[in-house]
This record gives C-alpha cells, structure tokens and sequence, in this order.
C-alpha cells in the first residue's frame, strides 16, 4: 500500500509545492488527491486553506505467474508417426456460449439509504422583541440584505436575558445560509460586531435561516458517534473539518461521556478544528 501525506496551503498548488519540498520528490513521482480546497470566506471571515494528500512510493505490483516446463516423453511414450490419411471429420457448428454480464460499475449500484433522521423540534421562542437592541439588529440587517440583493423578514426574539435569537424567512434563503452555514456565520458575527460597536451592554446573537442550525447540530451529532466509533476501534485519532467555535462545542459535548475517546481543539481561528483521540486509560 503507499505512502501518504497531509499537506494544507494557502492554495492547492502551494501545498502540493510544500509536500514536493517536504518529500524531495518530482511532481510525477506522486500522485495528488484534493481533499479540501482553498475558500476565501465573505468578506475574509470563514476562509481556510487547501488540503492536499500526497501518495507516494512504489506501487503495489501483482507478480507474473510462473510457467511450468513441460516434462518430456520417453521413448516408448512418443506416439509413432501416421502414415494413413486422416479422414476428414464433418464439422459441427459449436455451440453458441452465453458471453458473462459485466460487472455492475461502482457508480451504477445503488447508493445505501439511511435512515432518516428525526426532523428537529421548534422550539417556542415566545413572542418577539422591539427594544434598542432588537432595532439596531432589524436596521444593521436590512441595510447588508439590500446590499447583498436579498429579500428576507427578520424576526428577532429574546429567549433568554443578554441573548438575541434572530430569524431569517423568505424564498431563496439557501443564498443567505451558504456551504456548510459560512454565509449565515458571516452575517451572523457582522451583525453581532455592530450591535454591540454601540454600547448599551454585550449580547449575543445567534442567527438562523430554514431551521439550518438545528439540522447541522444533528448532523454534527451523528458525525461526532460515528468518528468514535472508527477511533475506538482503530485506535487511532481523527481531525474533523475546521468549525466555528459553536460547532466544536457540539461535538465536545456529544462525546463527552463517550469511553474510550477524548476530544480537543487545535489551530487558529478560523481554521480551528476539533480532534477526537483514543483514550487508552478511559477504555480499560
């Protein structure tokens, strides 16, 4: 089996370049599988560098079969030489053999179902707000909306004392939630970052668009069981994806009272990521 690398850049290339550096080796003495590609992010928030794997050495070679010598025949198990013509036998046409089905390609079998998962709970938010701090949120988001050529209602709630729940509805809001929730984090820490700019108290404020954040945590949540599972068994750690500091904290508290498996965080925002280890003294 060969050999591989790791290697993340600020670009597909540049990682490539850095595990050639690393290796000593020609780029035609490697093969290069993208694993993650570069992201700028909106406007600079949630970017993250290219990911690259690099196989290297000598591919696996199946040996050719040896032939066997024929053995030789003895003198008296040498057959004599005819001398009557052989009569000719009439020819009978063969039968016809049935040519074997192809194998099904990989791509034409069916993929494997799941099972679906629970759609998430609303939950009751009561009613909605309009103090100070409600109104700044409403203002700071209408005018980036118009910006950004979208159409949304935005209803803001306060479920709990210094935490503002801010919800987003309308047609198109895939645009608004982006890949993996990165457009909907941008806006969300904008719109936190102006609404305490100016004054009166810190708060949060948590953003959310067609039930995203309940349908990622669940989803962070069936990701987080089944990495245990493959480190419990392997013995061996895994890095998960880079998350914002939300994310992360679902995936610690999903593991936390998993044996065998210990999770923490490692990097630099916005490329912090989360690693679930196998924990050698849990698991006795």
């Amino acid at each position: 089996m060969r050999e591989f690398i790791d290697v993340t850049g600020k670009t597909e290339e540049e990682a490539i370049s850095k595990a050639l550096a690393q290796l000593g080796l020609d780029r035609d003495d490697v093969s290069v599988e993208i694993l993650e590609r570069a992201k700028s992010g909106f406007l600079g928030i949630g970017s993250s560098p290219a990911r690259v794997r690099i196989y290297h050495g000598p591919e696996e070679e199946e040996p050719a079969p040896r032939a066997e010598p024929r053995p030789e025949l003895r003198a008296e198990e040498k057959p004599e030489p005819r001398t009557e013509p052989r009569p000719e036998a009439k020819q009978e046409p063969r039968p016809r053999r049935e040519r074997p089905k192809k194998q099904e390609r990989r791509e034409d079998r069916p993929a494997p179902t799941e099972e679906p998962r629970p759609a998430p709970v609303p939950v009751d938010l009561g009613e909605e707000v309009d103090d100070e701090k409600a109104q700044a949120i409403r203002a700071f988001l209408t005018g980036l909306l118009e910006h950004m050529e979208c159409s949304a209602d935005i209803k803001v709630y306060q479920p709990e004392k210094g935490r503002y729940k801010v919800i987003l509805e309308g047609k198109q809001m895939g645009a608004l939630i982006g890949r993996r929730g990165e457009t909907l984090d941008a806006i969300q820490q904008l719109t936190s970052y102006s609404v305490n700019r100016a004054g009166g108290g810190r708060v949060r404020v948590q953003l959310d668009a067609e039930g995203y954040r309940e349908k990622r945590e669940q989803s962070l949540q069936h990701l987080a069981k089944k990495v245990a599972g493959k480190v419990v068994r392997y013995r061996r750690s895994v890095t998960l994806e880079p998350m914002n500091a939300y994310e992360r904290h679902v995936i610690h508290t999903a593991l936390q009272d998993v044996p065998g498996v210990t999770t923490y965080s490692t990097g630099t925002e916005p490329n912090r990521r989360v690693i679930v280890a196998y924990d050698r003294t849990a698991a006795r």
